[in-house]
């Protein structure tokens, strides 16, 4: 069973985490029912599993994190699609290239974004991949959280943004 997510999505709630090992198999069994379910809706979309549940060695709050990418003429009705089947992360950015969907009711709870292939916000794939081939930049990530275990989410979420901005920065422009 994954830690209860649905305090924690509350901005002022205490952040706590897991190692991913220890929510792996759950969180393997509902990538696949996610990822079937995804497909039916959107047969044209690649499905991922992202986030610190895909990245061995982790810590984690338990969520799983899905990306899905479509081409530009698909984004629209993916949209759509995702939104008449999952609630809109009205707290994540929105953008002509990137939606975000939710279900703080799913276990784990789920979090999905939508990109354009190719796209500025089409680095989902490309962070969790360097994470799990740079095990010293994911402990690092690591430490970050341990910081902020009992901290609010809000404070977590400002630590982790910049952590994230700083490093997607540098894989795209090859200095990571």
């Amino acid at each position: 069973m994954t830690p209860d997510l649905h305090e924690m999505s509350s901005p002022r709630a205490p952040v706590t985490f897991v190692p991913e090992v220890s929510i792996r198999a759950q969180v393997d069994a509902a990538f696949t029912a996610h990822r079937s379910a995804l497909s039916a809706l959107l047969p044209e979309a690649e499905i991922h599993h992202i986030g610190s549940t895909a990245v061995p060695g982790s810590i984690t709050k338990g969520d799983l994190d899905i990306q899905v990418r479509v081409s530009a003429t698909h984004f629209a009705h993916a949209d759509v699609t995702l939104g008449n089947h999952y609630r809109r992360n009205v707290a994540s950015t929105h953008t002509e290239t990137f939606s975000s969907f939710k279900d703080d009711e799913a276990d784990p709870p789920l979090g999905i974004q939508l990109t354009i292939a190719n796209s500025p916000d089409d680095f989902f794939c490309t962070v969790r991949d360097y994470f799990i081939a740079n095990a010293d930049v994911n402990e690092r990530y690591n430490n970050l959280k341990r910081e902020f275990e009992g901290a609010t989410m809000d404070d977590y979420r400002t630590a982790k943004s910049a952590f994230l901005e700083a490093l997607i920065k540098r894989l795209q422009t090859n200095v990571a």
